[in-house]
């Protein structure tokens, strides 16, 4: 289904009946990166959202992500969506935090993948240089080039361990983007340009899961410090998993998220 915001369209796929839990993908994936848990979530109505940038979502004008997160909020009103649970991965889950920072009232329940609030100053001029490097590389060089080098960073290492053709549907859904695109959302809502929301955790008062892959050393770091400034939270270690829990145990993660939005 497409919903028209502003300038921009916006691909939603719904899917089932009951208590609805809106799914952000993270950057190079799309709504179809959920789809070996939707079987393990199917007690709830879930939106699978494509963010700007990505999939069949169609953006011509995009400031930064506070303004991809007013017209998230347009879309789901156009939908009849006053309270839902959000779940977002990696980019998705960084637009979650923004996106609940902004709209509290929204959510019910909150659940983040391998996500961060953000960056100091400092560290966010350095990311942001580093995010417009990586835009110019994936227009100049196109999107194979650009999907070969994403496939080789460290952060999706553990990756290699899964089946060959699970690695291809992981290609191909990557390689369906466009390089206006990826470029666009790198330069919008790359993590150099989320705004810093560690000094806004201790206003997030709904209930937050955060779930990581053990092997995701650098995202454990992270959230363990999350939770520690987060009033109602808490943290799910997934076993012998990387960066993209979903992807790489699937029905463990249909279970964790399951028994968070039942037991909450």
């Amino acid at each position: 289904m497409h919903y028209t915001i502003n300038d921009n369209t916006y691909f939603v796929k719904p899917i089932g009946e009951g208590e609805p839990l809106v799914l952000l993908h993270g950057f190079t994936g799309a709504s179809t990166t959920w789809r070996d848990v939707v079987k393990y979530l199917d007690e709830y109505k879930l939106v699978l959202v494509d963010l700007p940038g990505h999939g069949q979502t169609e953006v011509s004008q995009l400031t930064d992500m506070r303004q991809a997160c007013v017209e998230l909020n347009q879309l789901f009103i156009k939908m009849g969506l006053t309270h839902f649970n959000l779940l977002g991965y990696s980019m998705g889950g960084r637009t979650s935090l923004v996106y609940t920072s902004m709209f509290p009232e929204t959510v019910k329940r909150l659940i983040l993948v391998g996500s961060s609030p953000g960056l100091q100053k400092e560290a966010r001029t350095q990311r942001q240089e580093q995010d417009e490097k990586l835009a110019k590389y994936i227009l100049e060089s196109g999107i194979e080039s650009f999907v070969d080098y994403w496939e080789s960073i460290p952060l999706f290492n553990t990756q290699l361990t899964l089946s060959l053709e699970k690695r291809n549907e992981i290609r191909q859904e990557r390689l369906s983007h466009h390089a206006e695109g990826l470029a666009l959302s790198l330069r919008t809502m790359g993590t150099g340009h989320q705004p810093n929301l560690w000094p806004e955790l201790v206003k997030i008062n709904q209930p937050v899961l955060l779930i990581v892959g053990e092997f995701d050393e650098k995202f454990v770091k992270i959230n363990e410090e999350m939770v520690k400034s987060l009033p109602n939270a808490k943290m799910d270690i997934v076993d012998e998993t990387g960066h993209a829990v979903h992807v790489e145990s699937p029905r463990i993660f249909g279970k964790i998220v399951s028994r968070f939005l039942n037991h909450t």
